[in-house]
C-alpha cells in the first residue's frame, strides 16, 4: 500500500451542484482523462502523486478522493471488518493524527458519526495491533483525512488527498457580510463570455471575491500559491519535492505585466477595505481599482466591450424587499444607459426580484449558492441597433 502515490486507481474530484462542467473543463484543460462526469464531481484513474497537481490548480473543485479499496458492506459490522483487514499503519503514520468524513446513504446508519466512528475504530485497532500504538484522531482536517462513500451494500474508503476543502483558496482572511464561496465565483466568472483582456466591471463587489477571482483567472494565478498544507502531505511515501515542483510551475507560470482594468465598487467603506486586504493577500492589489461609490456611479470604460457583473443582495438574509424591488430597477437602468457594448450578469437567489430589472434575459446560468437555487442573468448590452454591422445601413 505504500506505493499508493505510484499506483493508479479511481480518483474522485467532488464539487458543489452545477460546477461540475466548469470543473470538467479545468480538468481537461490541465491534461486529465475524464472517465465519468456527474452532477457533483468527476472520476478519473490516476496515481496519489498525480492528485498534487490537481490540488495545487483547480478552482472550481471541493475534494479530491483517491479510492484505496471498494467493496461489499451490509451494515457496521461488515464495514469494520473489511477495514480492520487493510494495512492502514503503511498509509498513515502511528504517531500522527488522521480525522474521517463520510457521505453514508445505508439502512443501518442513522447518523454519519456513528460511520465514522466505526472507521475511525477499524485503523485505531489495526494501528494499534500492528505497532501497539494508538494514533490520535478528532474532526480536524489539517493532518490525514480518510473518507467513507457508503451507499446501500457499496462502500468505497478514500484517502483525501485535499483534506481542508479546495472550494475556498486562501487568500480571504476576512470574509465580509454574505461572501460568495470562492469556487462558486471562480466558476460564475468561467460562465461569463470575458476574454480575460477587455474591462471587467463589479459594482456592489462585497468582500471582492468576483473581482480577485477574475484577477487570478486573467493572470493564471492558481489557489496552490495561497497554501501550504494539504492531506497527501501526511500520508506515508509522501515525496515533498513533487509538490514543491508543482508549486514552481505555479509560480512561474503566473502573467506578471497584464494591462487590464478590472473595477470594484461598494458603497461600504468597510467592505472595499475588506476587499482590498484580500485582493492584497492574493496579489492582485495592484491590478484592481477600488472605489467607493453608490454602483450607479461606477466607472465603466466606454468601447471596452467587457462584462459587467453584480451579486447582489437575495432578500433572503439580508435588506428588506421593497428597497430591494427599486436596486434591481435600478441596476437595469445602470445596464441600459451605462454599459453599452458589453455583457452584463446578475447573480441571484431571487426570481422575483430579477423581474424588477427590466431587461430580458439572453441566458439564465443555473447555480446554488449553498443550498439556495440561484440563476446568472446574462444581458447582451446592445450598443444602438440589434442588427448586425452587415445589416446597417451605410453613413
Amino acid at each position: 500500500m505504500t506505493q499508493v502515490f505510484h499506483t493508479k486507481s479511481k480518483v474522485i474530484i467532488t464539487c458543489n451542484k452545477r460546477l461540475s462542467s466548469y470543473l470538467q473543463a479545468e480538468v481537461e484543460e490541465l491534461g486529465y482523462d475524464i472517465v465519468r462526469a456527474f452532477p457533483t464531481g468527476l472520476e478519473l484513474n490516476i496515481t496519489l502523486n498525480e492528485c498534487i497537481k490537481l490540488n495545487l490548480n483547480l478552482r472550481c473543485a471541493s475534494q479530491v478522493l483517491y479510492s484505496l479499496k471498494s467493496f461489499n458492506a451490509k451494515n457496521p459490522e461488515e464495514l469494520y471488518s473489511a477495514l480492520v483487514a487493510m494495512e492502514w499503519e503503511e498509509l498513515l503514520d502511528f504517531s500522527g493524527y488522521f480525522s474521517v468524513t463520510s457521505n453514508v446513504d445505508n439502512p443501518f446508519i442513522t447518523t454519519p458519526l456513528f460511520a465514522n466512528l466505526k472507521v475511525k475504530d477499524a485503523i485505531v485497532d489495526r494501528i494499534k495491533d500492528k505497532k501497539g500504538i494508538r494514533p490520535n484522531t478528532g474532526s480536524d482536517a489539517n493532518k490525514a483525512v480518510v473518507h467513507l462513500y457508503w451507499k446501500d451494500n457499496d462502500a468505497d474508503i478514500f484517502i483525501d488527498t485535499s483534506g481542508e476543502t479546495l472550494s475556498k483558496h486562501g487568500y480571504r482572511k476576512i470574509p465580509g457580510k454574505a461572501p460568495m464561496l470562492e469556487a462558486l465565483a471562480a466558476s460564475s466568472v468561467l460562465a461569463t463570455k470575458w476574454d480575460r483582456k477587455s474591462p471587467f466591471v463589479n459594482p456592489m463587489c462585497g468582500s471582492g471575491t468576483l473581482a480577485i477571482e477574475a484577477a487570478l483567472l486573467a493572470t493564471n494565478r492558481r489557489p496552490g500559491l495561497y497554501r501550504m498544507n494539504y492531506g497527501f502531505m501526511h500520508i506515508i511515501g509522501y515525496d515533498e519535492e513533487v509538490f514543491f515542483a508543482e508549486r514552481r510551475i505555479l509560480k512561474d507560470q503566473v502573467i506578471k505585466n497584464i494591462d487590464l482594468q478590472i473595477i470594484a465598487t461598494d458603497l461600504s467603506e468597510d467592505a472595499v477595505e475588506v476587499s482590498r486586504r484580500n485582493a492584497k493577500t492574493a496579489g492582485v492589489d495592484q491590478i484592481i481599482q477600488f472605489e467607493v461609490c453608490d454602483f450607479a456611479e461606477t466607472h465603466v470604460p466606454e468601447d471596452g466591450k467587457g462584462v459587467v457583473i453584480f451579486n447582489p443582495e437575495y432578500g433572503e438574509r439580508l435588506g428588506t424587499h421593497s428597497k430591494l424591488e427599486l436596486t434591481y430597477k435600478r441596476m437595469g437602468d445602470f445596464m441600459k444607459t451605462k454599459c453599452k457594448g458589453y455583457h452584463g450578469y446578475i447573480f441571484t437567489g431571487n426570481p422575483d426580484l430579477a423581474k424588477k430589472i427590466g431587461l430580458k434575459a439572453d441566458k439564465k446560468i443555473e447555480f446554488y449558492n449553498g443550498k439556495l437555487d440561484c440563476r446568472m442573468l446574462e444581458y447582451e448590452l446592445y450598443d444602438g441597433s440589434r442588427r448586425p454591422d452587415s445589416e446597417r445601413p451605410n453613413r
